[in-house]
């Protein structure tokens, strides 16, 4: 008995779904840039009418008491004289980033140093010293001529993702003494304030966790941290940091922390590094921080940050006159 006509069509129709061409070529997932709508603002890519260029001196140091037998770059980028001639007896601001190298290019992703001189000159974040310091190579010199990651620096997650006093007090005894000796402050009479609270940190990736652990661990070092895509994940135990964090809240660090993020960062072993920063904000939140987190969509390098670095530093800075 044959089925009803009906029948026989829905069969047919199904049947002529299932079949998969012979020739059909396999779909292949196109790469997508997530980042593809961060973009530079003109604060960031080039000064201003009238702004004056502050100036930025490279010095290699080699590292005698913490991380002894390593040698880095370190950038120092000062403002103008005209606008060092204005700084008080408070001194001047002082902000440090780790992986100095990205920050200070003002090619890169972030140029720090053009950020800095035209947020200056708009009275938008108060003067300051920029300290841009590269990670340690071990070894008696430098082995290449190039900075940053030719080769890599083969110090780097020993300094930054341990959680440890150790970069802070690297910090405190090896860079602000190297960079309050600064011929050029010498010159205008000018000193790097030795007030926490006008001292920031940043960082990208293991950077970022880099400048947390230092306010953390020292607050009466720094007290403002920026993280881009930082790195609280498990690589020396930095997934630790959102249960540490809840465990302050009775007394929680005087510290100011802001984090950016990517919702298409890195998912690997260490962990994910979206979900560890929307922990950290959720326990910082919990605690009764001052802080923000800006998330986005990006992966794992600098884009997005660079893209708001003008606004973050605002943020970061605001009530900086006041004391806070």
């Amino acid at each position: 008995m044959r089925p009803a006509a009906p029948i026989r069509l829905a069969l047919l129709a199904l049947s002529a779904a299932l079949v998969v061409p012979f020739s059909a070529a396999p779909t292949v997932a196109q790469d997508v840039d997530h980042d593809r709508d961060y973009v530079l603002s003109a604060t960031s890519t080039a000064r201003g009418e009238g702004v004056a260029a502050g100036s930025t001196r490279m010095v290699v140091h080699a590292s005698q008491g913490v991380f002894p037998g390593t040698v880095r770059r370190v950038w120092i980028h000062l403002p103008a004289e005209a606008v060092l001639a204005k700084v008080g007896d408070e001194g001047l601001a002082v902000m440090v980033f780790q992986d100095g190298h990205a920050y200070v290019d003002e090619a890169g992703q972030f140029r720090v140093p053009i950020v800095l001189d035209n947020l200056v000159h708009a009275g938008r974040i108060p003067p300051m010293a920029a300290i841009f310091v590269d990670p340690g190579h071990t070894g008696g010199d430098l082995p290449g001529e190039k900075p940053g990651w030719q080769p890599a620096p083969n110090n780097r997650s020993l300094e930054y993702d341990t959680l440890s006093p150790d970069y802070a007090t690297f910090l405190e005894e090896s860079i602000l003494p190297l960079a309050a000796s600064d011929e050029r402050l010498r010159a205008a009479g000018v000193k790097l304030t030795a007030d926490p609270a006008r001292r920031a940190i940043g960082g990208i990736s293991s950077g970022g966790i880099c400048a947390f652990t230092v306010a953390f661990e020292r607050p009466d070092l720094f007290r403002k941290v920026l993280s881009h895509v930082g790195s609280f994940t498990d690589i020396r135990g930095g997934d630790h940091y959102p249960s540490l964090v809840r465990q302050s809240k009775e007394n929680p660090k005087p510290i100011r922390v802001f984090l950016q993020a990517g919702e298409h960062d890195l998912d690997n072993r260490h962990g994910h590094w979206w979900l560890g920063n929307l922990q950290m904000e959720k326990a910082l939140a919990f605690s009764g921080y001052d802080h923000k987190l800006v998330g986005g969509v990006g992966g794992h390098n600098g884009r997005h940050g660079g893209a708001i670095l003008p606004e973050s530093l605002e943020w970061l800075w605001r009530g900086a006159d006041d004391g806070r």
